[in-house]
């Protein structure tokens, strides 16, 4: 009788990770579609945003531009002066002139590794699984009286963000991602709206609320042809 409940209760624990794996399965699924489909993104190997926001006062011009796999980049544009950060499989650089940097200053090993998923210029579910990610449902949270999915991502790097699927529209409503800034780590909390579907078929977030201002994306250009040469630092 004893080994009889232990198989039981193997089989219970076995049944509700099964049903746990599969709510996971149809959670991603249900977004998937919702951002216009997994074969939609698929087809996606650039994208070019623009944006802008307000930052104490002061108006920010934003560009990010991404070649799937190859390289990302942010044009940051404030007061007359252009910075930029840049990310490729194996090296980095910042140059913020606004922050006092007289020259582009390359990022460290480590930072070049936590940066990767910058190179993904699709939705980070689709396929995420051959990418090295590995996604975990670790329950339902509050944001802002919505009653949300907590997917827990954890990316190849070993890089986490907790994103937050509002479960009637099953689009991705706010993140929180792990920081590092002058040894310290902190939580970066961004609330995402104002879907909007691209004639590509893909369903994206144009308005972008971050804990320093809210940016607004006023273009975007899909697998419009980009020179690489931007993935090298100059100033």
């Amino acid at each position: 009788m004893k080994h009889l409940k232990l198989t039981l209760l193997s089989v219970a624990t076995l049944a509700f990770s099964f049903l746990q794996a599969q709510t996971l399965d149809e959670i991603i699924s249900k977004h998937l579609d919702a951002i216009g489909g997994a074969e939609a993104w698929r087809k996606v190997t650039s994208i070019r945003q623009e944006g802008a926001m307000q930052v104490q006062g002061a108006d920010v011009k934003v560009v990010r531009t991404v070649v799937n796999g190859k390289g990302s980049r942010q044009d940051i544009a404030v007061a007359g002066m252009n910075g930029y950060n840049i990310i490729t499989p194996t090296a980095g650089w910042n140059y913020l002139p606004f922050q006092g940097q007289t020259q582009p200053e390359p990022l460290t090993e480590e930072d070049v590794k936590e940066g990767q998923q910058e190179l993904d210029a699709q939705d980070e579910l689709v396929d995420f699984k051959e990418k090295g990610t590995t996604v975990e449902l670790v329950g339902k949270d509050d944001v802002d009286g919505t009653e949300c999915f907590k997917l827990l991502v954890t990316f190849k790097s070993g890089k986490t963000e907790s994103l937050f699927i509002d479960p009637k529209s099953y689009h991705v409503i706010r993140t929180i991602s792990k920081q590092k800034a002058n040894g310290q780590e902190s939580d970066i909390t961004t609330n995402l709206s104002n879907y909007q579907k691209l004639p590509e078929g893909i369903i994206i977030a144009m308005s972008i609320s971050l804990p320093f201002g809210e940016l607004n994306v006023t273009k975007v250009e899909i697998n419009k042809p980009v020179d690489e040469a931007i993935f090298k630092p100059s100033n």
